[in-house]
């Protein structure tokens, strides 16, 4: 009877649970929110129990489930610690009689910027913001510890993520999408469909190593608002110079800004079987736009 845990039950283990829940007898997921748990043990009644885990203090119960697990995926949210998952639990994991396999979700982030130049997983990353350099040296723990465990874990690097509730269309309909121009600078992307399907690939054939997660065509982040404003019938956004627009972003999404690189997804494909199904932000936002997952 095989046991999935979820290390951090967000977007991509949640599309993940939808799509390929049912290979697994038990799943277990974890967020910090109380209220949280109790909302998404009512949604997948039957399917998960989601249990509360702040990133310091690992009830019994999770221990228990832990000790039970056959695969893990983590996508826990970074702390100033490192990983949470690997910090509190890493002992644990290690014990873990049945554990065979484990996914960890990263970004191509760790990259840094190449100045638009393609990168592969045989590319040394040399992450040059704060957020890049935490995950990277999050990957490097799990390469660690996969070295002392006889778990095989694969890191797959995310690109952007987009899909249901989370996309263009979404940013359109709510009058609050930007297109912003920035000479030269691309961005690969990937339809949290995908991502299941590279997630249970690993899964399935007990990876290890790095793998890019990302579309195949990386392209000027205005490209896909101006395709989904093509879509809803309507004028997109006037472009706004990133000199302009720079003062009023985040610092989260002036990290974004800051690296440009094209990012190869060949290995994923060649190695563990995945035919992306939204090979580029046209084939997913179309798919979108057809499922009406473009309400305000």
């Amino acid at each position: 009877m095989p046991t999935l845990i979820c290390f951090g039950f967000g977007y991509s283990a949640e599309h993940f649970v939808a799509a390929f829940g049912d290979r697994f007898d038990c799943i277990i997921g974890t967020v910090r929110s109380i209220e949280r748990t109790s909302a998404l043990n009512a949604q997948f009644a039957g399917r998960l129990k989601v249990l509360a885990f702040d990133g310091k203090l690992a009830s019994a119960e999770l221990k228990n489930a832990v000790a039970h697990a056959d695969a893990a995926l983590v996508s826990i949210p970074q702390t100033e610690t490192g990983d949470p998952a690997l910090a509190t639990l890493g002992e644990s994991l290690l014990q873990a009689k049945r554990l065979r396999t484990i996914v960890y979700l990263s970004t191509v982030g760790v990259y840094g910027d190449f100045a638009g130049a393609w990168v592969d997983e045989t590319t040394a990353p040399r992450a040059d913001t704060i957020r890049g350099q935490k995950r990277l040296a999050a990957e490097n723990a799990w390469r660690e510890f996969g070295m002392r465990s006889p778990a095989a874990v694969a890191i797959l690097r995310l690109a952007g993520i987009y899909g249901p509730g989370r996309n263009v269309l979404v940013q359109l309909a709510r009058g609050e999408a930007r297109r912003v121009a920035k000479a030269g600078q691309v961005f690969n992307r990937i339809h949290v469909v995908d991502i299941a399907q590279a997630i249970d690939a690993a899964l399935a054939n007990t990876a290890r190593g790095v793998f890019n997660v990302a579309d195949d065509e990386p392209s000027p982040p205005g490209d896909p608002i101006a395709f989904g404003a093509q879509l809803l019938g309507r004028e997109p956004p006037p472009e706004i110079p990133f000199a302009e627009a720079e003062a009023s972003l985040s610092p989260m999404a002036l990290s974004f800004w800051q690296d440009c690189r094209r990012v190869k997804n060949d290995k994923l494909k060649r190695e563990l079987g995945v035919k992306l199904k939204f090979p580029s932000y046209r084939e997913g936002l179309r798919a979108l736009f057809a499922a009406g997952q473009y309400t305000a």
